[in-house]
């Protein structure tokens, strides 16, 4: 019965919390994104009584009501006492969120389809410890404690449903610290943005050919032309030793032989005009991850910029980053 009552004052919560929002809306949030730092204060902390404290003003009023019909004082000085004590609890509730700062938002790029671990950097001004609060992005709810001193991190899981710059978002910290008779709030907006990349192609074709092929050889033991001899080493195998050299120059000799080496991968927008505007991107960057796992220098050519050649993390975002992008 309880859980049920609950749950039905929850829902009445939103929806007047919602009707308030369209309304009143610059009560609830800010219009237009915030630089960070964002820093609370008492100006644009907003409370309300929760559910619990709209139940306990109802059953303050019955006990006054009681303790008056029967002219009983003790009753009512409970009365008084307990609510003194329950107004004191507002000013707390408010300070619970007053000074608290979002310093910084970063995460690291993923692919389309994947979740986003966004890190949120909070600090308390004051140093003083914040237990059981609230943060809420959309559906999402998290509760924890703000430590004292040098702040903490806090994770929140982001769905990346779509490449490019996502926008954090709108997040409300709220509290209902004491007792749960009161429920303060607030809205930030912060302006980060965080970068998606491109989903890539699950089944697709393998890289294109080297755009040439260079003279360089790699010296292999199981390669196909003949590289000439060496000295033995030790790990060598036996069965590449040149027995006629070796005894020629009384010293142990091993056979090598080589295998040409291709030029970079040419990864060109305008080679995939057959495909549509986002398979193209989804195809280059299956390409680019392709090409790093297999260690081969690459070239990405889009319509007004032009990447490499190179390897490395760093020439994969810079890649990654530009695919994403894209109009």
């Amino acid at each position: 019965m309880l859980d049920a009552l609950r749950a039905t004052f929850r829902v009445q919560w939103e929806h007047l919390a919602e009707r308030a929002e369209r309304r009143l809306p610059s009560l609830t949030r800010h219009r237009a994104p915030e630089p960070l730092p964002i820093r609370l204060h008492q100006r644009r902390v907003y409370v309300m009584p929760a559910a619990f404290g709209l139940f306990f003003a109802l059953v303050g009023v019955t006990m006054l009501m009681g303790a008056l019909n029967f002219n009983n004082n003790a009753a009512m000085l409970f009365t008084f006492a307990l609510a003194g004590v329950v107004l004191i609890s507002l000013p707390r509730t408010v300070g619970h969120l007053d000074r608290m700062t979002l310093s910084s938002v970063r995460a690291d790029p993923v692919h389309a389809g994947g979740t986003v671990e966004a890190r949120l950097q909070l600090l308390a001004e004051d140093g003083r410890a914040r237990p059981r609060l609230r943060l809420r992005h959309e559906r999402l709810e998290r509760v924890f404690d703000l430590e004292g001193g040098d702040g903490m991190q806090l994770l929140l899981s982001l769905p990346a449903t779509r490449r490019g710059l996502m926008p954090l978002g709108r997040l409300t910290f709220w509290t209902d610290y004491p007792f749960g008779v009161f429920r303060a709030w607030s809205v930030l907006n912060p302006e980060s943005l965080l970068l998606v990349y491109p989903k890539p192609e699950p089944h697709g074709p393998p890289l294109p050919r080297a755009g040439r092929m260079g003279e360089a050889r790699t010296p292999k033991p199981h390669g196909e032309d003949w590289q000439g001899l060496r000295e033995f080493r030790a790990g060598d195998p036996m069965r590449l030793v040149a027995w006629k050299a070796s005894a020629r120059e009384e010293r142990l000799l091993v056979k090598e032989f080589a295998e040409p080496r291709g030029g970079e991968v040419v990864l060109d927008w305008a080679a995939l005009g057959a495909l549509e505007h986002e398979a193209r991107i989804s195809r280059l960057t299956r390409w680019v991850l392709m090409a790093e796992a297999e260690q081969r220098p690459y070239r990405l050519v889009l319509p007004r910029e032009s990447f490499g050649p190179g390897l490395g993390p760093a020439h994969r975002a810079q890649c990654l980053t530009a695919l994403a992008l894209l109009p």
